[in-house]
Protein backbone atom coordinates (compact mmCIF):
# COMPACT_ATOMS: atom_id res chain seq x y z
CA UNK A 1 0.00 0.00 0.00
CA UNK A 2 1.48 3.34 -1.12
CA UNK A 3 0.59 5.60 1.80
CA UNK A 4 2.42 8.52 0.20
CA UNK A 5 0.13 8.20 -2.83
CA UNK A 6 -2.95 8.25 -0.60
CA UNK A 7 -1.73 11.33 1.20
CA UNK A 8 -0.98 13.11 -2.07
CA UNK A 9 -4.43 12.32 -3.50
CA UNK A 10 -6.45 13.28 -0.43
CA UNK A 11 -6.57 17.10 -0.93
CA UNK A 12 -7.68 16.74 -4.54
CA UNK A 13 -10.41 14.23 -3.70
CA UNK A 14 -11.60 16.46 -0.87
CA UNK A 15 -11.72 19.45 -3.23
CA UNK A 16 -13.80 17.55 -5.77
CA UNK A 17 -16.39 16.57 -3.15
CA UNK A 18 -16.64 20.16 -1.92
CA UNK A 19 -17.11 21.42 -5.48
CA UNK A 20 -19.87 18.85 -5.97
CA UNK A 21 -21.76 20.37 -3.07
CA UNK A 22 -20.55 18.54 0.05
CA UNK A 23 -19.83 20.70 3.09
CA UNK A 24 -16.20 20.47 4.21
CA UNK A 25 -16.74 18.46 7.42
CA UNK A 26 -18.97 15.89 5.69
CA UNK A 27 -16.52 15.67 2.80
CA UNK A 28 -13.67 15.00 5.23
CA UNK A 29 -15.65 12.16 6.85
CA UNK A 30 -16.42 10.65 3.45
CA UNK A 31 -12.80 10.85 2.30
CA UNK A 32 -11.64 9.24 5.57
CA UNK A 33 -14.04 6.34 4.94
CA UNK A 34 -12.74 6.01 1.39
CA UNK A 35 -9.12 5.96 2.58
CA UNK A 36 -9.90 3.22 5.10
CA UNK A 37 -11.58 1.22 2.32
CA UNK A 38 -8.57 1.77 0.07
CA UNK A 39 -6.20 0.41 2.72
CA UNK A 40 -8.39 -2.70 2.90
CA UNK A 41 -8.99 -3.27 -0.85
CA UNK A 42 -6.03 -1.96 -2.81
CA UNK A 43 -3.33 -4.45 -1.72
CA UNK A 44 -5.24 -7.27 -3.44
CA UNK A 45 -7.14 -5.29 -6.09
CA UNK A 46 -5.35 -2.02 -6.96
CA UNK A 47 -7.40 0.33 -9.15
CA UNK A 48 -6.17 1.60 -12.51
CA UNK A 49 -7.30 5.14 -11.63
CA UNK A 50 -6.54 5.65 -7.94
CA UNK A 51 -7.94 9.17 -7.73
CA UNK A 52 -11.11 8.26 -9.62
CA UNK A 53 -11.63 5.27 -7.33
CA UNK A 54 -11.29 7.44 -4.23
CA UNK A 55 -13.66 10.08 -5.61
CA UNK A 56 -16.30 7.47 -6.45
CA UNK A 57 -16.15 5.73 -3.07
CA UNK A 58 -15.99 8.98 -1.11
CA UNK A 59 -18.95 10.45 -3.00
CA UNK A 60 -21.03 7.31 -2.33
CA UNK A 61 -20.13 7.50 1.37
CA UNK A 62 -21.12 11.18 1.41
CA UNK A 63 -24.50 10.40 -0.20
CA UNK A 64 -25.13 7.56 2.27
CA UNK A 65 -24.31 9.84 5.20
CA UNK A 66 -26.51 12.61 3.79
CA UNK A 67 -29.46 10.24 3.43
CA UNK A 68 -28.97 8.98 6.99
CA UNK A 69 -28.77 12.55 8.28
CA UNK A 70 -31.92 13.52 6.39
CA UNK A 71 -33.79 10.57 7.89
CA UNK A 72 -32.58 11.48 11.36
CA UNK A 73 -33.69 15.08 10.92
CA UNK A 74 -37.13 13.91 9.85
CA UNK A 75 -37.36 11.98 13.10
CA UNK A 76 -36.22 15.01 15.09
CA UNK A 77 -38.87 17.17 13.44
CA UNK A 78 -41.48 14.97 15.12
CA UNK A 79 -40.24 16.03 18.54
CA UNK A 80 -40.75 19.38 20.21
CA UNK A 81 -37.59 21.16 21.31
CA UNK A 82 -38.22 20.51 25.00
CA UNK A 83 -39.03 16.92 26.04
CA UNK A 84 -42.44 16.48 27.66
CA UNK A 85 -42.56 15.00 31.15
CA UNK A 86 -43.98 11.53 31.75
CA UNK A 87 -44.06 8.36 29.65
CA UNK A 88 -43.67 8.59 25.89
CA UNK A 89 -47.03 8.79 24.14
CA UNK A 90 -45.83 7.37 20.85
CA UNK A 91 -43.11 4.97 19.75
CA UNK A 92 -41.29 5.07 16.42
CA UNK A 93 -38.66 2.77 14.94
CA UNK A 94 -35.62 4.76 16.10
CA UNK A 95 -35.12 2.88 19.35
CA UNK A 96 -35.45 -0.42 17.49
CA UNK A 97 -32.67 0.75 15.12
CA UNK A 98 -30.46 1.46 18.13
CA UNK A 99 -30.93 -2.12 19.33
CA UNK A 100 -30.31 -3.59 15.90
CA UNK A 101 -27.08 -1.63 15.43
CA UNK A 102 -25.96 -2.91 18.85
CA UNK A 103 -25.63 -6.31 17.14
CA UNK A 104 -24.25 -9.27 19.15
CA UNK A 105 -21.60 -9.88 16.49
CA UNK A 106 -19.99 -6.54 17.36
CA UNK A 107 -17.94 -5.59 20.37
CA UNK A 108 -19.73 -3.02 22.57
CA UNK A 109 -17.34 -0.21 21.53
CA UNK A 110 -17.80 -0.97 17.83
CA UNK A 111 -21.58 -1.22 18.22
CA UNK A 112 -21.70 2.17 19.93
CA UNK A 113 -19.54 3.79 17.25
CA UNK A 114 -21.59 2.31 14.41
CA UNK A 115 -24.90 3.38 15.96
CA UNK A 116 -23.69 6.91 16.61
CA UNK A 117 -22.60 7.20 12.98
CA UNK A 118 -25.46 5.39 11.24
CA UNK A 119 -28.46 6.32 13.41
CA UNK A 120 -27.35 9.14 15.68
CA UNK A 121 -26.03 11.22 12.81
CA UNK A 122 -22.74 12.14 14.51
CA UNK A 123 -19.60 12.66 12.45
CA UNK A 124 -16.55 10.47 12.79
CA UNK A 125 -14.72 13.42 14.37
CA UNK A 126 -17.42 13.88 17.04
CA UNK A 127 -17.41 10.17 17.91
CA UNK A 128 -13.60 10.09 18.10
CA UNK A 129 -13.67 13.07 20.46
CA UNK A 130 -16.17 11.31 22.72
CA UNK A 131 -13.93 8.23 22.86
CA UNK A 132 -10.67 10.20 23.27
CA UNK A 133 -9.10 8.52 20.23
CA UNK A 134 -7.67 9.89 16.94
CA UNK A 135 -10.20 10.41 14.15
CA UNK A 136 -8.40 7.94 11.86
CA UNK A 137 -8.63 5.24 14.55
CA UNK A 138 -12.37 5.80 14.89
CA UNK A 139 -12.84 5.78 11.10
CA UNK A 140 -11.18 2.35 10.97
CA UNK A 141 -13.31 1.10 13.88
CA UNK A 142 -16.54 2.17 12.18
CA UNK A 143 -15.43 0.73 8.86
CA UNK A 144 -14.64 -2.63 10.52
CA UNK A 145 -18.05 -2.61 12.22
CA UNK A 146 -19.77 -2.01 8.89
CA UNK A 147 -17.87 -4.92 7.33
CA UNK A 148 -18.71 -7.18 10.26
CA UNK A 149 -22.45 -6.64 9.98
CA UNK A 150 -22.59 -6.44 6.18
CA UNK A 151 -23.19 -10.17 5.88
CA UNK A 152 -25.37 -10.85 8.92
CA UNK A 153 -29.10 -10.73 9.49
CA UNK A 154 -30.33 -7.93 11.71
CA UNK A 155 -32.71 -10.19 13.59
CA UNK A 156 -30.85 -10.38 16.91
CA UNK A 157 -31.02 -7.12 18.84
CA UNK A 158 -28.13 -6.06 21.03
CA UNK A 159 -28.11 -5.56 24.78
CA UNK A 160 -29.52 -2.73 26.84
CA UNK A 161 -26.11 -1.71 28.22
CA UNK A 162 -24.80 -0.91 24.72
CA UNK A 163 -27.93 1.05 23.82
CA UNK A 164 -27.63 3.03 27.06
CA UNK A 165 -24.04 3.90 26.18
CA UNK A 166 -25.12 5.14 22.75
CA UNK A 167 -27.96 7.24 24.16
CA UNK A 168 -25.59 8.75 26.73
CA UNK A 169 -23.06 9.76 24.09
CA UNK A 170 -25.77 11.14 21.78
CA UNK A 171 -27.11 13.24 24.65
CA UNK A 172 -23.65 14.55 25.51
CA UNK A 173 -23.00 15.60 21.92
CA UNK A 174 -26.42 17.22 21.71
CA UNK A 175 -25.90 19.00 25.02
CA UNK A 176 -22.45 20.40 24.37
CA UNK A 177 -21.58 19.85 20.73
CA UNK A 178 -22.40 20.92 17.22
CA UNK A 179 -25.64 18.99 16.72
CA UNK A 180 -28.75 19.40 18.88
CA UNK A 181 -29.63 15.83 19.81
CA UNK A 182 -30.30 16.19 23.54
CA UNK A 183 -34.10 16.25 23.34
CA UNK A 184 -34.11 13.27 20.97
CA UNK A 185 -31.90 11.30 23.36
CA UNK A 186 -34.27 12.08 26.25
CA UNK A 187 -37.28 11.04 24.18
CA UNK A 188 -35.71 7.69 23.31
CA UNK A 189 -34.55 7.09 26.89
CA UNK A 190 -38.14 7.70 28.06
CA UNK A 191 -39.28 5.04 25.61
CA UNK A 192 -36.61 2.65 26.86
CA UNK A 193 -37.57 3.30 30.50
CA UNK A 194 -41.19 2.51 29.64
CA UNK A 195 -40.12 -0.85 28.18
CA UNK A 196 -37.22 -1.93 30.40
CA UNK A 197 -37.48 -2.02 34.20
CA UNK A 198 -33.84 -1.49 35.17
CA UNK A 199 -32.33 1.04 37.61
CA UNK A 200 -29.58 2.04 35.18
CA UNK A 201 -32.14 2.98 32.52
CA UNK A 202 -33.85 5.12 35.13
CA UNK A 203 -30.47 6.48 36.21
CA UNK A 204 -29.65 7.60 32.68
CA UNK A 205 -33.04 9.27 32.26
CA UNK A 206 -32.58 11.09 35.58
CA UNK A 207 -29.09 12.20 34.56
CA UNK A 208 -30.34 13.59 31.25
CA UNK A 209 -33.22 15.46 32.87
CA UNK A 210 -31.00 17.01 35.54
CA UNK A 211 -28.46 18.21 32.98
CA UNK A 212 -31.10 19.39 30.52
CA UNK A 213 -32.78 21.40 33.29
CA UNK A 214 -29.75 23.73 33.38
CA UNK A 215 -29.53 24.21 29.65
CA UNK A 216 -31.11 27.68 29.43
CA UNK A 217 -28.54 29.06 31.89
CA UNK A 218 -25.47 27.54 30.25
CA UNK A 219 -24.94 30.39 27.77
CA UNK A 220 -25.23 34.18 27.98
CA UNK A 221 -27.23 36.42 25.62
CA UNK A 222 -24.16 36.65 23.35
CA UNK A 223 -23.78 32.87 23.22
CA UNK A 224 -20.82 32.84 25.62
CA UNK A 225 -20.35 29.88 27.94
CA UNK A 226 -21.51 30.39 31.54
CA UNK A 227 -19.79 28.07 34.07
CA UNK A 228 -21.99 26.20 36.53
CA UNK A 229 -20.91 28.35 39.48
CA UNK A 230 -21.93 31.54 37.66
CA UNK A 231 -25.27 30.38 36.25
CA UNK A 232 -28.53 32.11 37.10
CA UNK A 233 -30.23 29.29 38.98
CA UNK A 234 -33.63 30.93 38.61
CA UNK A 235 -33.42 29.93 34.94
CA UNK A 236 -33.10 26.25 35.77
CA UNK A 237 -36.14 24.10 34.96
CA UNK A 238 -37.38 23.11 38.41
CA UNK A 239 -39.99 20.69 37.02
CA UNK A 240 -37.30 18.69 35.20
CA UNK A 241 -35.11 18.76 38.31
CA UNK A 242 -37.95 17.46 40.48
CA UNK A 243 -38.74 14.71 37.97
CA UNK A 244 -35.09 13.72 37.65
CA UNK A 245 -34.57 13.59 41.43
CA UNK A 246 -37.71 11.49 41.91
CA UNK A 247 -36.64 9.01 39.22
CA UNK A 248 -33.14 8.82 40.72
CA UNK A 249 -34.38 8.23 44.27
CA UNK A 250 -36.57 5.36 43.08
CA UNK A 251 -33.63 3.83 41.21
CA UNK A 252 -31.20 4.16 44.13
CA UNK A 253 -33.73 2.56 46.47
CA UNK A 254 -33.33 -0.68 44.50
CA UNK A 255 -29.71 -0.91 45.70
CA UNK A 256 -28.26 -1.87 42.32
CA UNK A 257 -25.89 1.05 41.84
CA UNK A 258 -24.48 1.69 38.40
CA UNK A 259 -22.52 4.35 36.58
CA UNK A 260 -25.48 6.42 35.38
CA UNK A 261 -27.14 6.48 38.79
CA UNK A 262 -23.89 7.71 40.37
CA UNK A 263 -23.51 10.43 37.73
CA UNK A 264 -27.12 11.46 38.28
CA UNK A 265 -26.47 11.68 42.03
CA UNK A 266 -23.67 14.20 41.36
CA UNK A 267 -25.96 16.20 39.07
CA UNK A 268 -28.73 16.12 41.70
CA UNK A 269 -26.40 17.53 44.36
CA UNK A 270 -25.55 20.43 42.05
CA UNK A 271 -29.23 20.97 41.24
CA UNK A 272 -30.21 20.87 44.91
CA UNK A 273 -27.77 23.61 45.97
CA UNK A 274 -29.41 27.06 46.16
CA UNK A 275 -26.03 28.63 45.28
CA UNK A 276 -22.56 27.50 44.23
CA UNK A 277 -21.28 28.20 47.74
CA UNK A 278 -23.89 25.84 49.23
CA UNK A 279 -22.86 22.86 47.08
CA UNK A 280 -22.17 19.72 49.12
CA UNK A 281 -18.73 19.01 47.65
CA UNK A 282 -17.87 16.38 50.27
CA UNK A 283 -20.80 14.24 49.11
CA UNK A 284 -19.91 14.90 45.48
CA UNK A 285 -16.38 13.57 46.09
CA UNK A 286 -17.92 10.45 47.67
CA UNK A 287 -20.05 9.87 44.59
CA UNK A 288 -17.01 10.36 42.35
CA UNK A 289 -15.24 7.72 44.44
CA UNK A 290 -18.10 5.37 43.58
CA UNK A 291 -17.78 6.29 39.91
CA UNK A 292 -14.04 5.60 39.95
CA UNK A 293 -14.77 2.20 41.51
CA UNK A 294 -17.40 1.45 38.86
CA UNK A 295 -15.60 2.75 35.77
CA UNK A 296 -11.97 3.67 36.48
CA UNK A 297 -12.54 6.32 33.81
CA UNK A 298 -9.76 8.94 33.52
CA UNK A 299 -12.28 11.74 32.87
CA UNK A 300 -14.11 10.75 36.07
CA UNK A 301 -10.80 10.97 37.93
CA UNK A 302 -10.25 14.44 36.46
CA UNK A 303 -13.68 15.60 37.62
CA UNK A 304 -13.00 14.08 41.03
CA UNK A 305 -9.76 16.06 41.32
CA UNK A 306 -11.67 19.31 40.75
CA UNK A 307 -14.27 18.25 43.32
CA UNK A 308 -11.49 17.45 45.81
CA UNK A 309 -10.16 20.95 45.20
CA UNK A 310 -13.55 22.34 46.21
CA UNK A 311 -14.02 20.06 49.20
CA UNK A 312 -10.49 19.99 50.66
CA UNK A 313 -8.83 23.04 49.12
CA UNK A 314 -7.12 23.75 45.79
CA UNK A 315 -3.77 22.23 46.78
CA UNK A 316 -5.45 18.89 47.51
CA UNK A 317 -7.11 19.16 44.11
CA UNK A 318 -3.79 19.89 42.39
CA UNK A 319 -2.24 16.87 44.10
CA UNK A 320 -5.03 14.65 42.80
CA UNK A 321 -4.69 16.22 39.35
CA UNK A 322 -0.92 15.64 39.26
CA UNK A 323 -1.52 11.87 39.34
CA UNK A 324 -3.40 12.03 36.02
CA UNK A 325 -2.23 12.15 32.40
CA UNK A 326 -1.93 15.82 31.46
CA UNK A 327 -3.07 15.04 27.90
CA UNK A 328 -6.61 14.37 29.15
CA UNK A 329 -9.22 16.73 27.70
CA UNK A 330 -9.70 19.78 29.97
CA UNK A 331 -6.79 18.77 32.22
CA UNK A 332 -5.07 22.10 31.55
CA UNK A 333 -8.28 24.05 32.19
CA UNK A 334 -8.80 22.23 35.49
CA UNK A 335 -5.21 22.99 36.51
CA UNK A 336 -5.71 26.66 35.63
CA UNK A 337 -8.85 26.86 37.77
CA UNK A 338 -7.20 25.20 40.77
CA UNK A 339 -4.09 27.38 40.51
CA UNK A 340 -6.30 30.47 40.42
CA UNK A 341 -8.14 29.32 43.54
CA UNK A 342 -4.75 28.75 45.17
CA UNK A 343 -3.76 32.35 44.43
CA UNK A 344 -1.15 31.63 41.74
CA UNK A 345 -2.59 33.99 39.13
CA UNK A 346 0.50 33.98 36.89
CA UNK A 347 0.44 30.22 36.42
CA UNK A 348 -3.36 30.22 36.10
CA UNK A 349 -3.31 32.86 33.34
CA UNK A 350 -0.71 30.90 31.39
CA UNK A 351 -2.65 27.64 31.75
CA UNK A 352 -5.96 29.26 30.76
CA UNK A 353 -4.29 30.47 27.54
CA UNK A 354 -2.88 26.97 26.89
CA UNK A 355 -6.27 25.39 27.58
CA UNK A 356 -7.92 27.79 25.12
CA UNK A 357 -5.64 26.52 22.36
CA UNK A 358 -6.72 22.94 23.13
CA UNK A 359 -10.47 23.66 23.50
CA UNK A 360 -12.74 21.36 21.46
CA UNK A 361 -15.21 24.08 20.44
CA UNK A 362 -15.40 27.83 19.90
CA UNK A 363 -17.56 28.62 22.95
CA UNK A 364 -15.14 26.91 25.33
CA UNK A 365 -12.14 28.49 23.60
CA UNK A 366 -13.65 31.97 23.96
CA UNK A 367 -14.47 31.35 27.63
CA UNK A 368 -10.94 30.21 28.46
CA UNK A 369 -9.43 33.10 26.51
CA UNK A 370 -11.53 35.54 28.53
CA UNK A 371 -10.40 33.86 31.74
CA UNK A 372 -6.75 34.33 30.75
CA UNK A 373 -7.39 37.96 29.78
CA UNK A 374 -9.17 38.63 33.09
CA UNK A 375 -6.20 37.36 35.11
CA UNK A 376 -3.68 39.16 32.92
CA UNK A 377 -5.59 42.40 33.52
CA UNK A 378 -5.39 41.81 37.27
CA UNK A 379 -1.65 41.23 36.90
CA UNK A 380 -1.29 44.51 35.00
CA UNK A 381 -0.27 42.87 31.73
Amino acid sequence: MDEALLRSLTPGVLGILVRRGADFAAAEDAVQDALVEAVRVWPEDPPRDAKGWLVTVAWRRFLDATRADTARRRREDLVEEEPAAGPASAVDDTLRLYFLCAHPSLTPSSAVALTLRAVGGLTTRQIARAYLVPEATMAQRISRAKRTVSGVRFDRPGDVATVLRVLYLVFNEGYSGDVDLAAEAIRLTRQLAARVDHPEVAGLLALMLLHHARRAARTGPDGSLVPLADQDRSRWDTASIAEGVAILQAALARDRLGEFQAQAAVAALHADAPSAEDTDWVQIVEWYDELVRLTDNPVVRLNRAVAVGEADGPRAGLTALAALDDSLPRHTAAAAYLHERDGDLTTAARLYAEAANKAPDLAERDHLTRQAARLNARLGR
